[in-house]
């Protein structure tokens, strides 16, 4: 089988300033970034480029209406190159519309239309989860059909990926911690996966301990603040370049399938969502079969967390709890006979990301994971 695969060229640079001085960029670009990201890092180097601010077409996490609108706006210029300048959401989106785009996204997202890539896409993550950058995965909510799903198609890979720890120092307390905690669950489902080989194990090893131990430095120091976690941000973007390289190889699970029935149904922050299902997705693996890779995963957290292996999902929850808070569904509004249509729109709309389970799960054993959560 193929150990490890990846796509986009990867450079770093320290500041935006090194990074636009090497790939000019200008005439034949168009920008899609936010304006708290523009401010500081591209305005002051006075780069002729046309800029697509995301927010101006909503909140949150990409939807189809969002690209469409989106893409009329992009249509008013002629370029060669899109810059994605931002999280998850621009990612992802700058993903889709680097593709020749039909009368609507929604087609791409359903499967009546094949990605078919048009533009170069440079891809600059400004978080430290999505891994997005090395991935060909690309996720948004399609409203009008009541429905969260992934594109994951050769077509959807970024050309370049750009990493550049500077573009972290704003990040909010909270999108710093959901977008980590994303990483760390990107970084075990993919070593738990049975696509995984010796080299993606070891990307998805060394962001696990990168990313304990920076939670912990910053546990130590107080608490999740900029200040707390300022001189750590070279290591969370390197940790979740590195998850997102092993799970754009092994995949993603359960976690990350489970939580995109809550999360489209509550408008629950990606990384957030996937937290909030993590340990319990992990203990119904443990309850099938203890004995195996996760015994080594299990390991790897209580090494961190000075715990018995045994005790390690409660110890981990704790622990990640003092990162970000973790509440039960019905907090976000989930009524107990959610479960099952949860269970099974999970089973229908995600087999690509199941049959990554450690451990094969059937709709009751999911549905009994969405009871326990509520």
């Amino acid at each position: 089988m193929q150990a490890l695969r990846v796509v986009p060229a990867i450079h770093y640079f320290d500041t935006f300033k090194e990074f636009n001085d090497e790939f000019k960029l200008g005439k034949g670009d168009i920008l899609v970034t936010n304006q708290w990201m523009y401010d500081p890092y591209v305005k002051p180097l006075g780069i002729d480029i046309p800029v697509i601010y995301q927010e101006k077409y909503g909140a949150g996490e990409p939807t189809d209406e969002m690209m469409d609108a989106m893409k009329v706006e992009m249509d008013k210029y002629d370029f060669d190159r899109i810059v994605a300048f931002g999280g998850g959401t621009i990612v992802d989106i700058c993903k889709v519309l680097a593709c020749e785009i039909p009368d609507k996204v929604a087609d791409l997202y359903t499967g009546k239309v094949a990605p078919k890539r048009v533009k170069e896409l440079i891809v600059v993550p400004t978080t430290c989860g999505t891994g997005s950058e090395v991935t060909n995965v690309a996720v948004a909510s399609i409203p009008s059909l009541d429905l969260k799903k992934g594109i994951a198609d050769e077509q959807t890979y970024a050309d370049t990926a750009v990493l550049i720890p500077e573009s972290l120092q704003g990040l909010p307390d909270k999108v710093f911690a959901t977008s980590s905690v994303d990483a760390l669950i990107h970084a075990v489902e993919s070593f738990l996966s049975p696509k995984a080989s010796p080299f993606t194990e070891m990307y998805s090893i060394k962001a696990i301990e990168m990313i304990m131990n920076g939670y912990k430095t910053i546990i130590e120091r107080g608490g999740n603040t900029a200040e707390n976690r300022k001189d750590l941000l070279k290591d969370f973007c390197l940790a979740a370049n590195y998850a997102g390289i092993a799970f754009g190889n092994a995949g993603c699970a359960a976690v990350h399938a489970l939580s995109y029935a809550h999360g489209g149904a509550f408008h629950i922050a990606h990384g957030e969502a996937n937290f909030i299902c993590f340990t319990e997705v992990f203990k119904m693996y443990m309850r099938k079969q203890p004995k195996g890779k996760i015994e080594v995963a299990n390991k790897l957290f209580a090494d961190v967390l000075g715990c018995d292996a045994a005790d390690v999902y409660p110890a981990l929850d704790e622990f990640l709890g003092k990162i970000i808070e973790k509440k039960p569904l019905r907090e976000y509004g989930m009524t107990p006979d959610q479960a099952a249509p949860f269970a099974k729109s999970t089973v229908d709309n995600q087999q690509r990301l199941l049959g990554n389970n450690y451990v094969f799960l059937t709709e009751e054993e999911i549905k009994e994971i969405f009871d326990n959560l509520y």
